[in-house]
């Protein structure tokens, strides 16, 4: 079989389980899980053979794979089913294919016994064909619909859990909020073709090289609109911490392989059309910084670990947007592979942690002992996991976030790539203030999580298989992928992805500064919480309490408002952030500011329609009628039945006529 036809199976083998899943989900729900897992593992097996037939692409390999039929002519710009498959794409597919076959897997320990399986089994594999078909397209108009069924799939996923009113309120605000950025981005697709005259990505390219474009800063900024919604870059990336109400296994899909990764895969793809513009590129830079800090901010005073997790995703692809903020995709790409195997295991072992403990609260978490020994697994799996988010070599995590950082520096002193010197400092500086704090919430996570001093975990239950094996082939690559950097360049454009000495002392130094001052926190927190049992204190008030508990609560009320609002006392954020705590845990109140921005005023509008239509349009309508019943009422009580009063109302008015006509010809 021809690799045409392979990769066209790729994308078709998930879509086809959905529809089957769908069809038999009620008649036959035995095949409902062969349907979820086999397909999506016969794609990622296929995915991997076109990657190996591929080998490299353009970076080196054989030339990339393309085929094109028309699918229907549209005028001067036609849309073709086309497919452009170099070494980027193929390995970008992989990791589709891997990630969702292991969140398919995982969901059948999961959600065993949720009737609303074989929907949600169904949905995981449309929403991954639509990633697959994304990975793979070669035309724009065809990439759209795998972007769009993207977004469709997310709000039902998100909104597993519809019964809860935060799973309904996740899922409408992340459909809302992407397709914010979709509509900019429809313009911007639709100006770009307008420019190159195809929606092919092969001629759009082209174009660019000869000069083509016409609107290179207008079509990249409306692009870059619909990149941040997806992708979840600031301002726009509120969605996504809050679709945390779903599934763990969706937010491993969403965080991991799909959905958030289509918009960096996006501007991967079309680099040069971005680098056009050097003003789009400062302005990529600057909202990869700011996103990086920023998230990285609200992850060390998140409680709920599927939010640190959630906010971690935000700031690991501001180092994607911040790599080809200066005309590194090689960087990004590595990253977005590192980061999905790795966070996939982060956001698969929570479920196991969740599933242990009973519990998302880290406070509730940090009073418990005794979870490595239930789950040693999930310790085991997310200890690897978050060493590789936390970029400690030589996990995976470690090569991918120095590449970040040798391309910032590179473009920084000018050395080589497409980006703007502004860009590469921007970058470089908020990667390494970023890494000091990813070394920081990760330290905190595994501290809280498998540290906790108390009683002993509540016993729920023995994990299912399922979800303890994909942990264990997860960790590989997050093990692996890193040392494989040597043999990866010929598929990342042919540029060398190994760290330097500089980046590496810096990066590594920072880490692990991260690391022990929040181990330090830690240790100081706990002892002053174990001697100062804060909660005890506010749960008895009418005790008297120790001088040293008063000094407490009064430090906690200075600090937090009042003592009801601390954070748990044995928290290192608290100490670490302090003032800035609270304003971190709400996200800096970005929620807020939308909420009076946008939501107050469409509200004020609604009333104000009702306003209008109750007491204008309405009283328009009801006194039409009410004028008709009083006429009504009048004639009516002329209405005697009494022929003398009839003959004499006509007699008269014939008198007032007479008497009028005499009175007009008088005048006349």
């Amino acid at each position: 079989m021809n690799t045409t036809t392979l990769a066209v199976l790729v994308p078709l083998l998930p879509f086809l389980g959905a529809v089957a899943g769908l069809l038999l989900g009620r008649t036959s729900p035995g095949f409902v899980r062969p349907l979820a897992v086999l397909p999506t593992l016969a794609a990622a097996a296929l995915a991997i053979v076109v990657a190996v037939r591929q080998g490299g692409g353009s970076g080196g390999g054989t030339a990339p794979l393309e085929a094109a039929t028309r699918f229907t002519p549209t005028g001067s710009v036609p849309i073709d089913l086309a497919l452009f498959i170099d070494g980027f794409a193929a390995l970008a597919a992989v990791l589709v294919g891997v990630v969702a076959s292991c969140v398919q897997i995982y969901s059948t320990g999961y959600l065993r016994g949720d009737a609303r399986y074989p929907s949600y089994a169904a949905l995981v594999s449309l929403f991954t064909s639509a990633m697959l078909l994304v990975v793979y397209s070669g035309d724009l108009m065809v990439l759209l619909v795998g972007w769009e069924v993207m977004g469709i799939c997310s709000y039902f996923l998100v909104g597993h859990y519809w019964e809860t009113p935060e799973a309904r309120a996740a899922s409408l605000k992340a459909f809302l909020v992407t397709k914010l950025g979709d509509v900019p981005f429809l313009f911007g697709l639709f100006a770009l073709a307008a420019d190159a005259g195809t929606f092919r990505i092969t001629g759009i390219l082209n174009a660019v090289t000869s000069g083509g474009l016409d609107h290179p800063t207008l079509v990249a900024l409306l692009l870059l609109a619909g990149v941040a919604g997806k992708s979840a870059q600031f301002p726009l990336h509120t969605w996504l911490p809050d679709a945390m109400a779903g599934p763990t296994p969706v937010s491993a899909l969403i965080h991991a392989a799909t959905m958030v990764a289509a918009g960096i895969y996006f501007v991967a793809r079309l680099l040069p059309v971005f680098a056009a513009s050097a003003a789009a590129m400062v302005i990529l830079g600057a909202l990869a910084a700011v996103t990086m800090v920023g998230s990285a901010l609200a992850a060390l005073a998140q409680d709920d670990i599927k939010r640190v997790l959630a906010y971690s995703t935000i700031g690991q692809l501001g180092y994607m947007s911040g790599a080809l903020a200066v005309g590194d995709r090689g960087a990004a790409v590595f990253h977005l592979l590192a980061h999905g195997v790795f966070k996939a295991l982060l956001f698969l072992g929570a479920g196991v942690i969740i599933h242990a403990a009973g519990t998302n609260s880290l406070a509730a978490m940090s009073r418990m002992s005794g979870l490595p020994r239930r789950i040693p697994d999930a310790y085991w799996t997310m200890a690897v996991a978050l060493l590789a988010l936390a970029a400690i070599p030589p996990f995976a995590g470690f090569f991918s976030k120095e590449s970040v950082l040798v391309a910032a520096e590179h473009a920084a002193l000018g050395e080589y790539g497409n980006g703007p010197g502004a860009a590469g400092w921007t970058v470089l500086i908020a990667g390494l203030l970023t890494a000091l704090l990813t070394a920081a919430y990760a330290t905190r996570l595994w501290l809280l999580t498998f540290r906790g001093r108390g009683a002993e975990a509540p016993d729920h239950g023995r994990q299912p298989l399922a979800m303890n094996a994909v942990l264990w082939v997860l960790a590989i690559p997050s093990i692996g992928l890193g040392l494989a950097v040597g043999y990866l360049p010929e598929w990342f454009d042919g540029h060398s992805l190994a760290p330097n000495l500089t980046t590496s002392v810096l990066g590594t130094g920072v880490v692990l500064v991260g690391g022990l001052v929040t181990y330090g926190c830690w240790r100081h927190t706990t002892a002053l919480a174990a001697r100062t049992p804060i909660d005890a204190v506010i749960a008895h008030p009418d005790a008297e309490p120790a001088l040293a508990e008063v000094e407490a609560m009064e430090i906690h009320t200075r600090v937090y408002g009042s003592p009801a609002t601390a954070p748990d006392p044995a928290d290192p954020s608290r100490l670490l952030l302090g003032p800035l705590h609270r304003h971190a845990a709400t996200g800096f109140h970005l929620d807020a500011v939308y909420h009076r921005l946008f939501v107050r005023p469409v509200l004020a509008a609604a009333q104000l329609v009702r306003f209008l239509d109750r007491e204008v349009v309405d009283t328009y309508v009801r006194g039409a009628g009410t004028v008709t019943r009083w006429l009504g009422a009048a004639v009516r009580r002329a209405q005697t039945g009494n022929v003398q009063t009839y003959v004499s109302a006509l007699l008269a008015g014939s008198v007032v006529l007479a008497v009028a006509a005499v009175l007009v010809a008088a005048g006349a």
